[in-house]
């Protein structure tokens, strides 16, 4: 009985051991830890993540990555270090840099110091509030998959890149290191600068003034995007809190985003169809990290559009549902900007249950894309208001420049001239105006030293009638003269006078 006792005090004691808590449990394991913690906020699968052997000294900086993708967020440790944040939105991953970071001050392109030949100052931005123009890229630069030849550069501190403008500008396909109203023609410091030397692509808005802020400072912040695809902003001078900037006279935007059109039936006239937008990812950045000499990399994540062939296309092991369309040849998602196509020509539908096997047994003689006629181009050629681009309005007032290329640009870093642009209507109106002044004073110096020519005559002939009549009579010797013959008032002062 006496053993039996002392086994079941044995089981409770090392039960109670078991139960009692550890050394140091319940307390943070160090910073790491804390921030893995906090990163459930919003859902978030936050965690930190160091390189190899890397410990946890003051001066070092921690990695936190963001799986569920959202906006940006940077924390400050206790001990006032800066984190750097990487988040991963499918088609981005993006790493914000803070100002005491030196990899922030190495992303920054000092246009400054470029070669000049490469730099460009626009000068109709440059002059201009609530503008934008097309510019034409030396490389080919890949935006979520597509690549984009042609960009649209605007005063309000952002890029839009779609290939068919129209008045939502600010709503979507926009690549915005900071989207405000921004006049750079208050201010004769004010330039709109882009630098290309063939591997990258950089427009700087610097010293730029926001309409009706002028009192809080200028700003001077860049947009890179570089040939491999990455996004790069920089910020220089952030004078106030991006949080305080109003959006009530035009939309405040840090991020990306890209959209495609899609053609429906118009309710109003049935055989026509019009275009609308869909927007399929965004990128928002937290406006309240936006500082000055902090910066933003975007990482381009691979996508559908990549794959060449059906066999690569089927065995990707991306995070898209990635298909292989026959008929267009070509991988997808079906959520680009090709989505037009992709419905036209019966992708989704072609690619279910199918495998490359089927694609090639099947009959070769059919029209390839590249020769057969694509409604989606048939569509996209007609007279649409959206293609003309000459006076539109966008949705915040922005008015865009159609040329592309060397219009109103200045090669050289000077300071800019100011005055309002004159617009090549303006200058034939004028040359129109001087050469139809020219040819009245011509015509009447003619008329008046051939006062028997034809259009001299043709003049006379429609004369007013108060004028003396004229007429013409042969003279023997084959000359011929005029005679003026007097008006009716003329002739009853004549008869007056006779009869006196």
């Amino acid at each position: 009985m006496r053993g039996e006792l002392w086994l079941l005090v044995l089981v409770l004691r090392e039960a109670a051991r078991a139960l009692s808590p550890q050394p140091g449990a319940g307390h943070d394991e160090g910073p790491g830890s804390g921030w893995a913690a906090k990163g459930t906020v919003r859902g978030w699968n936050r965690r930190a993540r160091e390189s190899p052997g890397q410990v946890s000294e003051p001066d070092r900086t921690q990695l936190s990555q963001d799986l569920g993708g959202g906006t940006l967020a940077m924390d400050t440790l206790p001990d006032n270090r800066t984190r750097v944040v990487e988040d991963n939105h499918s088609y981005y991953v993006s790493r914000l840099y803070g100002p005491s970071e030196p990899h922030s001050r190495e992303l920054w392109v000092d246009v400054a110091e470029a070669n000049r030949s490469h730099v460009k100052i626009h000068t109709i931005l440059s002059n201009t509030h609530r503008q934008a123009s097309r510019v034409v890229l030396s490389f080919d630069f890949p935006f979520y998959g597509h690549p984009l030849r042609q960009i649209t550069i605007a005063t309000g501190g952002f890029i839009f890149m779609g290939d068919v403008i129209h008045r939502m500008l600010t709503a979507t396909q926009y690549v915005a290191p900071l989207m405000a109203n921004f006049n750079p023609g208050y201010s004769d410091n004010s330039t709109v600068v882009y630098f290309d030397n063939g591997t990258v692509f950089v427009v700087q808005w610097d010293h730029v003034y926001l309409q009706g802020w002028e009192d809080k400072g200028s700003f001077t912040f860049q947009a890179a995007l570089h040939h491999d695809g990455r996004i790069v902003f920089g910020y220089k001078e952030i004078p106030m809190s991006v949080l305080e900037i109003s959006s009530s006279q035009h939309p405040v935007k840090t991020g990306l985003s890209d959209a495609f059109m899609i053609l429906n039936p118009s309710p109003d006239v049935p055989e026509s169809r019009r275009r609308s937008i869909f927007e399929y990812h965004r990128i928002e950045l937290d406006p309240s990290k936006v500082t000055s000499m902090s910066a933003v990399e975007f990482t381009p994540l691979p996508t559908c559009l990549q794959h060449r062939s059906c066999d690569a296309c089927m065995s990707s092991d991306l995070t898209f549902n990635c298909s292989w369309c026959h008929v267009l040849q070509r991988c997808s998602s079906g959520f680009d900007r090709y989505r037009q196509e992709w419905m036209d020509y019966g992708c989704a539908q072609e690619a279910e249950g199918r495998t490359c096997k089927d694609f090639q047994d099947e009959d070769h003689d059919s029209a390839s894309p590249d020769t057969s006629f694509s409604p989606y181009d048939r569509d996209l050629t007609t007279t649409s208001p959206s293609l003309f681009i000459d006076s539109l309005t966008t949705e915040d007032d922005t008015k865009l420049n159609p040329y592309a290329g060397g219009d109103g640009l200045q090669n050289n870093l000077s300071p800019k001239t100011k005055g309002t642009p004159v617009h090549l209507g303006t200058i034939v109106g004028i040359v129109l105006a001087v050469l139809l002044v020219a040819a009245i004073i011509l015509a009447g110096i003619y008329i008046n030293g051939h006062p028997t020519s034809n259009a001299a005559l043709f003049f006379i002939e429609r004369r007013p009638h108060h004028w003396p009549a004229m007429k013409f009579r042969s003279h023997p010797d084959h000359s011929t003269y005029a005679e003026v013959e007097p008006s009716g008032h003329e002739k009853e002062g004549f008869m007056e006078a006779e009869q006196c």
